[in-house]
């Protein structure tokens, strides 16, 4: 059975692994490869996972719909790795919306 971990610490792991990957040999690593082709590439995978995410949603299959959401998840890391970003920069965003509307929120940006 897979070990269970709490969001943040599969969250802070991840971060720290594709930061580690930054200077990997693209030969060896997938994501090492990824940053070796730049951010267009980068976002051009984000954009296919995000349509298998949606595409996976019209359909019936649970397991479907979370491994592209997983995959999803996982090169928007990498987009945002390669901005000097990390989840943990998302995750304080969200957590400064709670407790106002999204009615709210929208508001504040379009202002």
């Amino acid at each position: 059975m897979a070990k269970q971990h709490e969001s943040g610490d599969v969250l802070a792991t991840l971060d720290g692994i594709l930061q580690q990957r930054r200077s990997a040999d693209p030969g060896s690593s997938y994501v090492a490869s990824l940053y070796d082709r730049g951010l267009d590439a980068i976002l051009k995978k984000v954009g296919e996972e995000s349509v298998e995410t949606i595409i996976a949603a019209k359909g019936n299959d649970r397991d479907a719909l979370v491994y592209e959401t997983a995959d999803l998840w996982f090169h928007t890391l990498v987009m945002l790795a390669t901005k000097d970003l990390s989840s943990a920069d998302v995750l304080a965003e969200l957590e400064r919306r709670f407790g106002l509307s999204g009615l709210d929120e929208k508001a504040s940006r379009d202002s």
